[in-house]
């Protein structure tokens, strides 16, 4: 019996003969695998299984916990306000969000949120993953603190608080939470298999994650700098994404359940210049500014070169190399990963189960999968 299900075009099955080498040999526990061009989809692969035990089979409809992933459709929601022109990306938040013009944070624009440049990585003061799910006073908390940099000088990832913030400017414009926006203006529309955090009718079909290896600091590490509180304000856990509480919450930056074919559809709005079936979601000019630059540099909390265009991450020759240029893209803690190309109109989304210790840029599976893609396209 085959490892992987689903369809492929013959053209690539060297990626499903990829994906099914993985599961046998265990470096998949269960995966989804979605490749989207010119809006048909070539590739729609799932297998292994749903859970440790090995008992339950993953299915088409399994969804899994995409981690920051999730950034991509929330930015994607900000971009259909800003295309609706109820935000405007060069106006500063507390236009929006009054509460939020405290300690000179009336300099921040929109922009600067979806380009990780804001200067606000994470709360100020030492933040539980409980307070986090409490929207509305951790956005309270927000408000009231103090930049961290002078924003717009320098991109610093916030891995938690771009969703919150882009949360408020939803809530803001049009009444409704991002975790509503989306389910009713992008997912329900393109019937997508996506949404922030699990509707109890839902449950049954998340799949257990497999945590990564426990991974110390570098000696030189300072968990007291920007990078160290970031990435600990607060400190997530992978066994938080199978509680009630987490799925419960809407943590617009990170948790995002759904099936690769799902997140790519949504996403192919990007790839496809803003419709996708006919439905259109925005048009062409700001589907474009997902792939134009906004900002570059060295990023304060991965210490790695970047490049941003609005909302999504672009490829830097000292990270991303085997991602086309003119591509967009952004990951999720474990290996998760969409990318957008607008020039080929192309768009590529995976979900595995089973996490390794890497970032928002993916890891070796997720490097492998994308070559064998662009190998079986001829790009």
């Amino acid at each position: 019996m085959s490892a992987v299900h689903g369809h492929c075009e013959p053209a690539f099955n060297k990626v499903r003969d990829l994906l099914e080498q993985n599961i046998l040999s265990e470096e998949e526990l269960g995966a989804s695998l979605c490749v989207n061009i010119d809006g048909q989809d070539v590739v729609n692969l799932w297998g292994g299984y749903a859970d440790r035990a090995r008992s339950k089979p993953w299915k088409e409809d399994t969804i899994s916990i995409v981690w920051s992933t999730s950034k991509c459709i929330t930015n994607l929601a900000a971009l259909v306000l800003i295309d609706r022109g109820l935000l405007d990306p060069f106006a500063s938040v507390s236009q929006y969000w009054p509460e939020f013009a405290t300690n000179e944070k009336e300099s921040v624009k929109v922009w600067h949120v979806l380009t990780h440049s804001a200067g606000l990585p994470a709360w100020q003061r030492p933040t539980t993953i409980e307070e986090v799910y409490d929207v509305t006073k951790a956005n309270e908390r927000l408000a009231g603190d103090p930049l961290w940099w002078t924003p717009g000088t320098a991109t610093g990832y916030h891995p938690v608080t771009q969703g919150h913030i882009i949360s408020e400017l939803v809530l803001r414009v049009t009444g409704k939470r991002a975790r509503e926006f989306i389910a009713e203006e992008l997912a329900g529309p393109l019937k997508a298999d996506f949404q922030l955090g699990v509707l109890e009718k839902d449950r049954s079909r998340v799949a257990e994650v497999i945590a990564p290896a426990p991974m110390d600091p570098p000696p030189d590490f300072d968990m007291d700098g920007i990078a160290g509180r970031a990435i600990t304000t607060p400190l997530m856990q992978a066994e938080l994404a199978e509680t009630t509480a987490f799925q419960d919450a809407e943590m617009a930056s990170g948790n995002g359940f759904g099936t690769a074919k799902g997140i790519a559809r949504i996403l192919s709005a990007i790839s496809l210049g803003g419709t996708v079936d006919g439905k259109k979601l925005l048009g062409p000019e700001t589907a474009k500014l997902a792939a134009t630059e906004q900002i570059r540099g060295k990023d304060v909390v991965l210490a790695t070169d970047v490049r941003f265009g609005m909302g999504f991450g672009l490829r830097v020759e000292s990270g991303m190399a085997w991602i086309r240029e003119g591509s967009c893209y952004w990951g999720g803690w474990g290996g998760s990963l969409a990318i957008m190309n607008p020039k080929n109109r192309i768009t590529i989304c995976y979900v595995p189960s089973r996490m390794q210790n890497h970032g928002p840029t993916g890891d070796p599976r997720t490097e492998s999968y994308v070559k064998a893609i662009y190998e079986s396209i001829g790009i």
